[in-house]
Parts: structure tokens; C-alpha cells; sequence
């Protein structure tokens, strides 16, 4: 089955800042891909290559086997888009909004337009300049969703959102990809929603794409590291599959990159001396330990 996107050495430069470098992934359908990355590290310049809206300085993107810079309004038929700034009609109700952009989607589905705005409790008579930051971005999402796309593209459609109107967004995008075959791909820089939404998971830091693998896999392969020896700890610890390391008297921690019970059972041996506890980590954790270990590699290369 083609894929619903597909980059090959994707680049964009604006100046002397490389935004996005050699980016080349593959997002398969039916999958829901979270694209994360701090502030600053490119995920909506690549949203927005991806889009068509920037022209790329090098290499391709596709979307659902289009050119993104070749997209047609054709092509947005089946393609949903929200991003955290989006431009709606202000001085239009919410459903004077719906109520324009229905025709423009032969695929409009009107049962499930309802069932999205009962679910996200729209004020749909309230003018959308009089909307909340929370409302304004769920009716962004029945705009996107409605026509039932096959690819739903959100840049950091969370940001800003107080914890119940996050919570009400997060349930929709939830129950709408359970029950539809469609693929979903968003981009974000806090993680507490990912793990409820992702099968496969991407981190970019400074334009450059430093993974990207199923989630199960990637905390699957992920452990926290905590050694308490006798005595305090002399010279220096290296292991090429580890990150985020710690010394603090005569306790060594670090995260494990490569786990699997054969590592475990090696370093149960060699650290046989101390105390060994090996414990599962968040993706959050994860996220937080990657993002040092590029900064870290970032500063000794400076």
C-alpha cells in the first residue's frame, strides 16, 4: 500500500539556517505518526514543506502519492489540516463557518459533522471572534474532519489549550481515528498526549531527523539505569548505548538505548558489585533524555 507520506532528503534553508536537513521518512496509512521536537527545531517548517506552503531548498515530499508542490484543490479534498494559528472567518458563527465550507467537500459527511460537534460541545451561534482559544481549534478540527479525510495533519494543535479543552480535543482526535480508517499525523513539542495517540513516533531536534520507529519499539528499547556501588567511583564511564549519563558519588545512572534481556543479563554481570535496579521509562522521559543527549553531542562538537 503507498504510503500517505513519503520525504526523501527533504530541506529547507532560509539564509544561513538549515530549518530542516535531509529529512526522509515514511508515514504508512492507517498510522498515526507523532512528530516531536522542542520549540525551535522544525517541525512546523516541515508541516509546512509538507503542505506545499514552503517550496523545499532540496529533496521531495509526497502526500497520498502527490507532490506537495503539486497539491491541487483536488488533493485537499482528502487532506484535513489544523495548525495552532489557524485563520478562521471571525466576524462568521460557528455554523455560518460549517455552513460555507460544506459544499466544498463532495464527501461532506453531515451525520458525522454533527456527531463532532456534540462530542467537542461547540457554541456554534457564538461568533468565532468571541471563541476561546479552545474553541476556536475544536472548530478547526470539525472543519478538517468532517469531509472525512484520508490524511489529518495537525501542527501543534494543542498549544495553548487549558487541560479541559486539551482533554476534550485530545478525546475527539481519540474516538474519530478509532472508529475511521485515516491516517493522522501532528506535530508537538510535550509528549503527555502522545502516548495515547501514536503508533509511531518521530524526534527532530535542529532540522534533522534523529529517529523515528513505532512506538511500542521505542520504549520497548528503552531502560533507566540505576547503580549503586560500594564505594564512590573512579574514571570515567562510557557505553556507546547509553545517554543521559550520571555520577554522583558511588551511584552511576544513565539510560539504555539498545535494552533487551541479553544487555540486562551483561550488565548484571559486569556491574555485579553494586546494586543494579532497571526500570521502564515514560515517553516523556524518553523524550527528555534524547533531547540532553543531542545537546550534549551538540556542545562536545562545538
Amino acid at each position: 500500500m503507498e504510503p500517505v507520506i513519503e520525504t526523501r532528503g527533504l530541506t529547507r534553508t532560509f539564509r544561513a539556517t538549515e530549518a530542516v536537513r535531509d529529512l526522509t521518512l515514511t508515514v504508512g496509512a492507517g498510522r498515526v505518526f507523532a512528530f516531536l521536537g522542542r520549540n525551535g527545531a522544525g517541525k512546523t517548517t516541515t508541516i509546512k514543506l509538507l503542505a506545499g506552503l514552503l517550496r523545499p531548498t532540496a529533496g521531495v515530499s509526497c502526500l497520498l502519492g502527490t507532490p506537495s508542490t503539486d497539491l491541487a484543490p483536488a488533493d485537499w479534498r482528502r487532506i484535513g489540516y489544523v495548525s495552532e494559528n489557524q485563520e478562521l472567518y471571525d466576524w462568521m458563527t460557528g455554523q455560518a463557518l460549517l455552513d460555507f465550507a460544506r459544499p466544498l467537500y463532495p464527501t461532506w459527511d453531515r451525520d458525522f459533522e454533527s456527531l463532532l460537534v456534540r462530542r467537542l460541545s461547540l457554541p456554534l451561534q457564538r461568533k468565532v471572534s468571541q471563541c476561546s482559544r479552545g474553541e476556536r481549534m475544536k472548530l478547526a478540527l470539525v472543519l478538517a474532519l468532517a469531509f472525512r479525510p484520508k490524511l489529518l495533519i495537525l501542527d501543534e494543535p494543542f498549544s495553548g489549550l487549558d487541560p479541559l479543552s486539551r482533554e476534550e480535543l485530545l478525546s475527539g482526535v481519540l474516538e474519530v481515528t478509532a472508529q475511521n480508517d485515516w491516517s493522522v499525523f501532528f506535530s508537538t513539542h510535550d509528549v503527555d498526549e502522545v502516548e495515547r495517540l501514536a503508533d509511531d513516533v518521530g524526534f527532530i531536534e535542529r532540522g534533522t531527523l534523529q529517529m523515528h520507529e513505532p512506538l511500542e519499539a521505542l520504549q520497548a528499547r528503552f531502560r533507566r539505569v540505576h547503580i549503586a556501588f560500594p564505594n564512590a567511583l573512579s574514571g570515567v564511564f562510557t557505553e556507546a548505548a547509553a545517554i543521559d549519563t550520571a555520577v554522583e558519588g558511588n551511584v552511576l545512572r544513565f539510560v539504555h538505548t539498545r535494552f533487551t534481556s541479553e544487555v540486562e543479563a551483561d550488565l548484571r554481570h559486569r556491574f555485579a558489585a553494586g546494586r543494579v535496579e532497571i526500570d521502564t521509562l515514560s515517553l516523556r522521559e524518553i523524550f527528555l533524555a534524547l533531547a540532553r543527549g543531542f545537546q550534549e553531542r551538540s556542545l562536545a562538537h562545538a
